[in-house]
Parts: structure tokens; sequence; C-alpha cells
């Protein structure tokens, strides 16, 4: 661990104050009330600058209006923590930035919920696929269901009464072959919800590849072709012209989604769902396959925080 954070930016909080403003300000200060870049300066509290436009004079820092805004945690603790979360494969739990940064459980819970969230994508984001490109599409279900009873079978063995389809988690998931993903938490994956999910989000030129769900029934006619397998006879993937029909991309995200949030989070409510997906998304989306490291992974992470907020109780009803 001490090899990883031997970097300043990672042990003393001027340096990493100067770090983030060299992420976030490559050409210079910019007022986050105003927009105006490179027209502010230095006030006598550290951090601190004054933007110099006549209508706007107001005092802004690097972390205002971004997921670290009036947090007490020390800046380089935030930027270890992004670090962490962003170089983990499958994750790392609120308990694990509890003992690693010396914070108490409450502050690591919230502290990665907003890391979580500046990694979420934002915007309009350009469709997948295109130019004869393959995009795979799957769902799946995560969660057990909450009207599930303990019985007690045998000592203190426990077993589970029978299952209800009640609160099951459906996820949606598109992934591009050699590229990014693109997850959806929706109430129920029929063939409604699933149809605008992929029309939506996949280029028309693109090749569609799923199994046998008739969720996907006559795709064919919105994209250049709709090709699938059919997992209930063990055929997981086939050759047509030279082209592997599979959908192993898709479930390979999967794998590292449910390996995670088993394994490191083990926990999770249906209302923050969609931020531990955003997690995955990053990570997936910047994985090194693409050309990203450790090191990269986590600035970007940090520069995508800007302009977002999380807050306990938001008046909007937009915090946790």
């Amino acid at each position: 661990m001490a090899d990883i954070f031997s970097a300043p930016h990672f042990r003393d909080d001027e340096a990493a104050r100067k770090h983030l403003e060299a992420l976030m300000w490559p050409d210079g200060p910019i007022c986050p009330h105003c927009g105006v870049i490179n027209h502010a300066y230095a006030t006598k509290r550290p951090g601190v600058y004054r933007c110099a436009e006549k209508e706007c004079r107001k005092d802004f820092s690097v972390t205002m209006r971004t997921v670290m805004e009036r947090s007490k945690i020390a800046l380089h603790k935030w930027l270890q923590a992004f670090h962490l979360m962003c170089s983990s494969k499958k994750g790392v739990s609120a308990h694990q930035l509890h003992r690693t940064l010396d914070l108490t459980y409450e502050a690591a819970w919230f502290m990665a919920h907003r890391i979580r969230e500046a990694m979420r994508a934002g915007g309009l984001a350009p469709p997948l696929g295109g130019n004869g490109g393959i995009v795979e599409a799957d769902e799946t279900y995560y969660g057990k269901p909450e009207d599930m009873k303990a019985t007690k079978a045998s000592g203190k063995r426990l077993r589970y009464a029978k299952k209800s389809p009640r609160n099951r988690r459906p996820i949606v998931a598109l992934v591009e072959r050699g590229g990014n993903v693109r997850t959806f938490h929706v109430p129920v994956a029929d063939k409604e919800a699933v149809t605008k999910i992929v029309r939506e989000n996949i280029a028309k030129e693109s090749r569609l590849h799923t199994d046998e769900s008739k969720l996907y029934k006559g795709s064919a006619e919105h994209f250049d072709a709709h090709k699938s397998v059919t997992h209930s006879k063990d055929e997981y993937v086939r050759y047509e012209d030279g082209e592997a029909i599979h959908t192993n991309s898709a479930e390979g995200y999967f794998s590292i989604f449910k390996k995670g949030m088993r394994g490191i989070y083990q926990h999770c409510k249906e209302k923050n769902l969609h931020r531990y997906l955003a997690e995955y998304d990053w990570r997936y989306n910047h994985r090194m396959a693409l050309g990203f490291n450790d090191g990269e992974r986590a600035a970007l992470a940090v520069k995508n925080a800007a302009g977002k907020r999380l807050t306990y109780r938001g008046p909007n009803g937009t915090g946790l």
C-alpha cells in the first residue's frame, strides 16, 4: 500500500489540491458561478479563488460543485479512495475504505457512493455499434426476493422457503463487441421496456446478437441484422460467414458484476443499484484492453466529478 500511495498528492492535502487543480483546470481556474476561464485570483484562504468578472466576484474552489464539495474528509484521502475504487476489478467495500483510509464506516460508505456518482455517465451518449459493429444484448436478475423467509431445518442450518419472483431486480446490458457496455436497471424486463432500450441505444447500422429470448423478436427490422444463439440447446457460439455469433461479452460483464456484488459488497438496496452498475460500467469502459491504466482511470473519474453533487437528503429528492 505504501508503494501505491507514495506520490505526494496521496499523502499531503496541499499537493492533492494542486493535483486536482491541474486535472480540473488545465487552462486555469474555472469559475463555477459564471463559467469564465482563467480570470480569477487567489485569496488569502488556501485553495480559494475569487472571480475577477465584475458581474460575478464570487469565491470558489476546485471542489465546488463536485462530489467532494463541503466534505470534511482530507483531499488526499479522496484521491486515495478514487484510486482504490478505480483500480480494483470487482470494487472496494466501504469497510475496506474505512480501514485503509482511517475513516468512520459511515464516512467511507457515503464517500464510496459519491465516487460512484462521479463514475456515472452523464449527458447524451452516442449509440453503440455503428459502421456495421456488433452489439450484444442480454438481461439478468440480481438480488433475492424480500419475502423469502428462512426456516430452521436442523441445528443452525437454515433453508429458504419457496422463491417468489417479487422484488427481483432486472438488469439489461448492451455490450459493443470489443468496446463499451451500457446497463439499465428496469422495473420489469418485458418486451416493451427491452425494445425501447435496444432501439434508443444501438445504432441502426449495427448487427445485434442475442440469445433465443422472445424479448428481442422482431429486432431484425430495426438493425442491419439480428442473429441469436440457442442456450437451451447448449449452443453458446456459432460461426456464420466468419462471424462469431454469441453473447459471451455480455455474460462476461454480468459475471464480473455478480461476483463483485456478492463477494465484495454483499448487500445492495434496490434504490442504489444504478450507482453500483455505474461503477462496474466505468471500470469496464476504461479497462486495460481499451488502453487505460489504473492512474488514467482514476484521473478521468475525478474529472467526471465536476458538476455532480450527492447529498444525504437533497431538496429535489436526489440524495440517498
